[in-house]
């Protein structure tokens, strides 16, 4: 049976972080606590930033640090190098968002690439990443995905993001290197979901090399991926599948709403988290056909996974099964299963600082509307500066 206190060793969990970092932390969570502090905070940013004002430094030493492994590749080897000796993985993901056209996305696709030659270098990093969105405007995707007619550059232009991912997915199968498309808004997904169908088709012949997103709070992604399981046994393909719960809530209601249909989110956290729970144990028992990429920073969720595999007799390190947290955050989880043997990774952004503001205020948000998510890390980093004090006295007395 699968101890329930695996994720409460604190001091493994926080064991990088120097107690200045660990003050940090404690400081910014208690911020994010705040609903209306994190309104105010994002709304003054975006201004200031608009306006040119210098806060660029601030949100250096504060958010971006927290959150971004650096600016560049080479500030990250220091962080990646680190948590690799602690048994935890990386994926590095250049986290610009928000670009609209061709030379911008020409320009990701170039990046996306390099990122992936780097991984084949470096076992710390066994995945790579690419947004669907940041290769081709989001209104081609969409128009594509509503089966809408294109117009003569419109095709042009769809038949240049294809090109895109194809690049992407061929490099990540002669680097042997495991490649993923985020999840985006549902309206867009379709195409996104095809696409990547077609690449896996092609280059998860043998083993899963290429995956898609599936975004767990849509109530239709159970069907989705036993439909797809049935097409890979029957074209004799491999299924890569990351799980998460999925990052564009507040969108789709509202315009589910707006635009008066039925919304594709579950009902509710619960359904949410049922729904997970059973892609995630679909996924775990159908392995032969499935390997899984568990995102989540769900105590829960993990648990149920570690149960299953240890029900099944799967190993600790199967290749086929990896467990994901973003940087800076959940780092009981992430640190206590790199200990225990399992494959885990870190999600680290990193970009230019004005550039990954976008993916920082979404941090923030998503931290302040999880329920008990940001109230669980804060309760852990002051659990660990408290056990910290208490060895401090202890070494004091001696």
């Amino acid at each position: 049976m699968i101890s329930k206190k695996i994720f409460n060793n604190t001091e493994t969990a926080f064991k990088l972080k120097s107690a200045l970092e660990l003050d940090r932390a404690i400081f910014l969570f208690s911020m994010m606590k705040m609903q209306k502090l994190v309104k105010a905070g994002t709304f003054l940013t975006k201004f200031s930033l608009k306006l040119h004002l210098p806060v660029e430094g601030l949100i250096k030493k504060t958010i971006f640090e927290q959150f971004c492994g650096g600016v560049t590749t080479d500030d990250c080897k220091p962080v990646i190098e680190e948590m690799y000796k602690e048994g935890l993985h990386s994926i590095l993901d250049y986290s610009v968002e928000g670009k609209e056209n061709e030379a911008q996305f020409n320009a990701a696709l170039e990046k996306k690439l390099s990122l992936i030659k780097f991984a084949d270098k470096k076992s710390e990093l066994p995945f790579s990443v690419f947004k669907p969105t940041g290769i081709g405007r989001f209104e081609i995707w969409e128009k594509v995905t509503e089966g809408l007619t294109l117009t003569r550059e419109e095709k042009e232009e769809w038949k240049r993001i294809k090109e895109r991912v194809e690049k992407l997915c061929k490099a990540a199968h002669d680097h042997d290197v495991r490649l993923y498309a985020d999840g985006e808004e549902s309206w867009m997904q379709g195409a996104a979901d095809e696409l990547m169908e077609e690449m896996m088709r092609k280059y998860n012949k043998e083993k899963a090399i290429i995956f898609n997103t599936l975004q767990c709070y849509r109530w239709d992604r159970i069907d989705y991926l036993k439909d797809l399981h049935e097409k890979a046994k029957k074209e004799g393909f491999k299924i890569g599948a990351k799980i998460v719960r999925g990052a564009y809530m507040e969108k789709e209601y509202a315009r589910a709403k707006k635009l008066g249909y039925h919304t594709p989110i579950c009902e509710s956290k619960e359904a949410t988290d049922i729904n997970f729970n059973s892609v995630m144990s679909y996924s775990l028992n159908n392995l032969d056909d499935i390997s899984v990429f568990i995102g989540t920073h769900n105590e829960v969720s993990n648990y149920l996974a570690l149960q299953i595999m240890e029900d099944k007799g799967i190993a600790l390190d199967d290749p086929r099964v990896w467990f994901s947290q973003l940087f800076g955050m959940s780092d009981h989880i992430s640190y206590n299963l790199a200990r225990k043997g399992y494959n885990t990774a870190k999600l680290v952004p990193f970009g230019p600082v004005r550039d990954v503001v976008p993916y920082l205020l979404r941090r923030a948000r998503e931290n302040t509307s999880v329920k008990g998510q940001t109230g669980r890390e804060l309760s852990l980093l002051m659990e660990e500066r408290k056990r910290r004090s208490g060895k401090l006295n202890e070494a004091h007395k001696q």
